[in-house]
C-alpha cells in the first residue's frame, strides 16, 4: 500500500534564530525546544552569566551540536541596543528569524537614560528600534520571521495612549497612578507590540519578510519579581491558575516552525490560531500613528 507523506517546506532546523528575552521564562523554554529542533540560536540578554548557564544546557541537551551565541546588550537603552545590532551585524552573515520575546513592568515611574517611561522602552521601542536595525539582514534570508510576544493584557488599553506622554506622566500621578498607572502603560506597551506587528506587516509587504504576534497566556514564569513584596505576591497567587512556560511558549515555537503561517503576515495568535485583538487592537489609523510616533521616539546614529 502507498503512503502518502508530506514534507515541510518550512521548518527552523538550520535556521539562525534571534531571540531576546531567553534566559527564564517562555524565552528559555522556547529556546531549548528550537535547539533540539536544529535551530541555531543568537541569545540577546541583560545578564552575561545567566545567558552562559543557558548555552551550556542548550549544548548539553544536543549533545553539543547547537552553542547559542550570546550577545549582551540592556533593552531599556537605544544606545546599546545599537551597539548589540552592530555586533549582531558583524557576527552573523544570516537571520532567518527574529523574536521579540524580553518584557517587563515596573509599578513606579523609571525614566530611562533617553528620557522615556521604562515599560515602553523596554516593551515597545526595543522591538521598534531592533527590527530597524537589523531589517536588511533579513531582507537577505530566502524566507524570514519576526515574532513579538504580545499579550491579552493589551485588552486594558481600552481608550489607547496618548502617544506624546512619552514619560508616562499621566499615569504615574495622582489618581491614575493609585488606579493602576503601572498596569495601563503595560498594557499600552502589549496594544504596540500588536499594532506594531500589523503596520509592520504592510510595510514589509513587498519583501520576504512575514510578521507575527501572540498571546502565550496566563504563564508561571520570573515576571513581575522586581517590583517590591505586593507584586510578588500576586505573582505568586497567580502562578496557581498558570500555564507552564513551556506551554506558554508553544505558539512562540509554532510560529516560528509552521508552514501553516507561511502566507500569514500582521495577525495576532493564541493557541496557535489567528485570532482578532481588542477593536483598539484593529485600528490601522492608530497603527500608522504609532509607528510615525516611534520614529521619532528612537535615536539611529
Amino acid at each position: 500500500m502507498k503512503t502518502n507523506t508530506t514534507t515541510k517546506k518550512w521548518t527552523v532546523e538550520n535556521k539562525y534564530i534571534l531571540i531576546t528575552g531567553a534566559t527564564s521564562g517562555i524565552g528559555l523554554a522556547a529556546a531549548k525546544e528550537m535547539a533540539l529542533q536544529g535551530a541555531q540560536l543568537g541569545l540577546i540578554v541583560r545578564n552575561e552569566k545567566k545567558a552562559q548557564a543557558v548555552v551550556d544546557e542548550i549544548k548539553q541537551l544536543t549533545n553539543g551540536k547547537r552553542i547559542p551565541q550570546i550577545f549582551v546588550g540592556d533593552m531599556s537603552s537605544q544606545l546599546s541596543i545599537q551597539q548589540v545590532a552592530n555586533k549582531i551585524l558583524d557576527t552573523c552573515p544570516k537571520i532567518d528569524i527574529l523574536i521579540h520575546n524580553a518584557g517587563a513592568m515596573f509599578v513606579t515611574q523609571q525614566i530611562t537614560e533617553d528620557g522615556i517611561e521604562k515599560t515602553w522602552a523596554v516593551n515597545h521601542l526595543a522591538p521598534f528600534l531592533l527590527t530597524e536595525l537589523l531589517l536588511d539582514r533579513l531582507k537577505e534570508s530566502e524566507h524570514a520571521r519576526i515574532i513579538t510576544t504580545a499579550s491579552h493584557g493589551h485588552k486594558m488599553a481600552k481608550k489607547g495612549m496618548d502617544l506624546d506622554d512619552v514619560r508616562a506622566d499621566k499615569l504615574y500621578k495622582g489618581w491614575n497612578s493609585l488606579l493602576g498607572g503601572a498596569n495601563l502603560r503595560y498594557g499600552q506597551s502589549k496594544l504596540a507590540n500588536i499594532l506594531f506587528t500589523s503596520q509592520l506587516a504592510k510595510i514589509v509587504a513587498d519583501t520576504n519578510i512575514h510578521t507575527y504576534c501572540y498571546d502565550p497566556g496566563l504563564v508561571a514564569t520570573n515576571f513581575n519579581q522586581e517590583n517590591g513584596a505586593l507584586a510578588r505576591a500576586t505573582m505568586a497567587v497567580m502562578k496557581l491558575f498558570s500555564r507552564t512556560p513551556e506551554k506558554g511558549a508553544e505558539t512562540m515555537v509554532w510560529l516560528a516552525d509552521s508552514d501553516e503561517v507561511s502566507d500569514q503576515s500582521g495577525l495576532y495568535y493564541l493557541d496557535k490560531k489567528a485570532i482578532e485583538p481588542a477593536l483598539i487592537g484593529q485600528d490601522q489609523n492608530l497603527a500608522q500613528r504609532l509607528w510615525e510616533t516611534s520614529e521619532k521616539q528612537i535615536r539611529i546614529t
